[in-house]
């Protein structure tokens, strides 16, 4: 059987659907946008300029001004003199920029009743010659550019609409040479319409864009925070595990260690072996999940899958990992105060990997400069400090990480051992990085 259509023609159709959907929606939606942005009561400022602050608004207000003296010249001109109406209807057309400045859809109402009422006072005197005069018209054009900018753009073609209709009104009793003068001023409200919404576009992309930024900064600071809580799980497990271990074959053995033990005793001690096993189980379960990124967990090439599976490393292994640090070219000494005591495998793990990713930043961010590592073993725990001085070279220019993945790794540690971390700049151009892990003397041990 023939195919009658192909994916493609699917797939144009469906975007033809939710093209009609989508302007059939926006058109069930025009009358409430039209209701909410040009209500009278609506108010909007129009805020300062960045650079010119309100120097746009005096502008504006100086126009007006301009335009009024010419407006109530015109019509004392042709009038001789203008009635107290005309002339308060000039006075309202003229302030009706102003007040768009801060209610732009009042500010349309009162400047298309005060062209609507002013054609009709003067078209007897006209003759219908126009049911605008020029000034108006530059005062209303200024109205729906300060209105376009703030409000939607259904909103603003219908604000067109409305002044369009009214010119329209006006000269209808008497055609001629009236429309040239309403063609002349509906043209530059379109204009004034179109920049407005155009400008109000652009506008409104720039703020969307920004906290688009915003929102990604945010979700990239959270994801790094979560790959950082999920390496130290990662490595934290084998502690956890070992201590697992270590009381799972404890309660295996101590049955043969005593004498005749009772049946209720080798049950608990069943038990307690049992828990460990099975919190051995979960263990490994929940580093599958948080290893579970797409890698062989055997490994590729037998170098990650040693690794992954290699002892974590202490303290007793910081010689090793300053000499690696030394190889790749950056001059680093070592002090220690106090006397060397065994940790708790978590804070050795974390005091080596603080260690291990300061000096990664300094040969990343300070090329030539010369670093120090000082341990400082007290009644209270384990302060580690590691300085560096100024680069002597300009960092290289090839790509870079994310900024922060490094120290965002040693808050957490640090804060996961109840400890505190400061880093920031010292004099002369260096870096400096302490972290205080506690680690309480054991009374039993002696001072």
């Amino acid at each position: 059987m023939p195919r009658l259509w192909s994916q493609d023609d699917t797939s144009g159709g469906n975007a033809v659907v939710r093209d009609t959907a989508r302007w059939e929606s926006a058109l069930r939606a025009a009358p409430g946008v039209i209701r909410a942005d040009l209500r009278p009561g609506r108010r909007d400022p129009l805020p300062r300029h960045r650079h010119l602050g309100r120097l746009a608004h005096g502008h504006i207000v100086l126009f007006c001004v301009l335009m009024g003296i010419w407006d109530q010249n015109h019509y004392e001109s042709v009038m001789q003199p203008a009635t107290g109406a005309v002339s308060l209807l000039v006075v309202l057309q003229s302030a009706a920029p102003v007040l768009a400045l801060s209610r732009p859809a009042a500010a349309l109402w009162v400047s298309t009743a005060a062209l609507t009422l002013t054609a009709a006072l003067t078209s007897a005197v006209f003759g219908g010659a126009w049911p605008w005069s020029v000034p108006a018209i530059a005062l209303h054009t200024l109205v729906l550019l300060l209105l376009s900018l703030r409000v939607r753009p259904t909103a603003a073609a219908a604000a067109f609409g409305i002044s369009v209709l009214t010119g329209i009104g006006a000269a209808f009793p008497h055609p001629v040479p009236g429309p040239v003068t309403l063609l002349q001023g509906a043209l530059a409200f379109a204009v004034a319409t179109v920049i407005g919404c155009s400008l109000r576009a652009a506008r409104v992309s720039r703020t969307r864009l920004v906290e688009q930024e915003e929102l990604t900064a945010e979700e990239r600071a959270r994801r790094a925070l979560l790959e950082e809580r999920g390496r130290i799980a990662r490595e934290l497990h084998d502690v956890v595990a070992h201590h697992m271990s270590v009381i799972s074959i404890q309660a295996q053995v101590a049955p043969h260690l005593v004498a005749d033990p009772s049946p209720e005793l080798r049950e608990n001690l069943a038990g307690i072996r049992q828990n460990a096993v099975d919190a051995l189980t979960e263990l490994r379960r929940v580093l599958g999940v948080l290893r579970g990124d797409g890698a062989d967990e055997h490994g590729t090439d037998g170098r990650a899958a040693g690794a992954r599976h290699a002892p974590q490393p202490t303290l007793e292994r910081l010689g090793d990992l300053l000499a690696n640090v030394r190889a790749a070219g950056l001059d680093v000494t070592a002090e220690s105060r106090g006397e060397p005591r065994p940790l708790s495998p978590g804070t050795e793990l974390s005091a080596y990997r603080i260690v291990q990713e300061a000096l990664s930043n300094a040969m990343r961010h300070a090329p030539g400069a010369r670093a120090t590592v000082r341990t400082h073993y007290h009644r209270d725990g384990l302060t580690v400090r590691i300085t560096n001085t100024a680069p002597a070279r300009p960092a290289g220019t090839g790509p870079r990480t994310e900024p922060g993945h490094g120290l965002l790794g040693m808050r957490e540690r640090t804060a996961m051992l109840g400890g505190e971390l400061a880093a920031g700049p010292v004099p002369g151009g260096g870096w400096e990085v302490t972290a205080t892990l506690p680690a309480p003397l054991d009374p039993k041990d002696g001072s």
